[in-house]
């Protein structure tokens, strides 16, 4: 296998990677969580993260921009999901502590051309607070890939407006389609649960509005509450039931396609 051929910076060797980081590739930095994802999906969702880091960096080399991917961070920074069996998420301060520190690692070796590809809603803030003091500090422009938000505002180009709003939601699309189609042998669509009935539940005779959030006269109200206040099965207002593969074939294409354009994009401009 030659160098060009490897784009995970795991399987690079030290003699190909000091032949080919002198060259300052394109470096995407996969983000995501160990976290509930509904009882039919994988709790990793950095599995996802890291699989469209591989196909945005394949796509993006065959049209001539050298690409590689990191090692991907699979902890995300704990929000909702502390009551979830198995999950393990980071302080803010560690989160943000393990992220200085990866960014200082590859800067110091002249890789200034970094995209975060991140996977979990968590990670946004502390994100914006480290790629900022690398801007004041370095002065070196670091952009962050929101994958799912960014899979969220395509997903009504490929289902419609409406069918894309009923299957819109944590536990179910934009990542239960993808994992379809990326991952179907990880995947347990038969353990679906049912739709919801009954009355939604309530805390100090308020509706809640979300995960943390209650609703008082249109108002939004936070409250320190986990994610099995609201949704015990970690699902939060999507349907996973519309979820297909082939929604998440069309998902991935578009996401592969957009990644690799903006590597280029920017690649050619810093």
């Amino acid at each position: 296998m030659t160098a060009t051929a490897k784009l995970r910076m795991g399987e690079i060797t030290g003699g190909e990677a000091r032949a080919l980081y002198a060259r300052n590739p394109v470096v995407l930095l996969p983000l995501g969580s160990q976290e509930d994802q509904g009882p039919h999906a994988p709790m990793g969702n950095y599995l996802l993260a890291e699989r469209m880091g591989e196909l945005i960096a394949a796509r993006a080399t065959a049209n001539g921009t050298a690409c590689v991917v990191a090692p991907v961070l699979p902890f995300g920074r704990a929000d909702w999901f502390a009551p979830m069996p198995g999950g393990i998420a980071l302080s803010t301060a560690t989160f943000r502590a393990v992220l200085d520190d990866v960014l200082t690692e590859l800067l110091r070796h002249g890789l200034t051309r970094i995209v975060i590809l991140n996977g979990h809603g968590g990670n946004v803030e502390p994100i914006r607070e480290a790629t900022r003091a690398v801007w004041q500090q370095k002065r070196v422009l670091i952009p962050s890939f929101y994958l799912w938000r960014i899979a969220g505002a395509l997903l009504p180009r490929i289902l419609g407006e409406a069918e894309a709003k009923a299957a819109a939601g944590h536990g179910a699309d934009p990542l239960t389609s993808l994992g379809l189609h990326l991952f179907p042998e990880r995947m347990r669509p038969d353990l679906i649960p049912p739709p919801r009935t009954g009355e939604p539940p309530r805390l100090l005779d308020l509706p809640f509005r979300g995960w943390g959030t209650l609703d008082f006269e249109g108002a939004e109200i936070a409250v320190p509450l986990d994610y099995d206040a609201v949704s015990p099965d970690g699902i939060g207002g999507g349907d996973p039931r519309l979820s297909r593969a082939e929604t998440g074939k069309a998902l991935a294409e578009m996401l592969t396609d957009l990644g690799a354009r903006f590597v280029a994009h920017m690649a050619a401009r810093l």
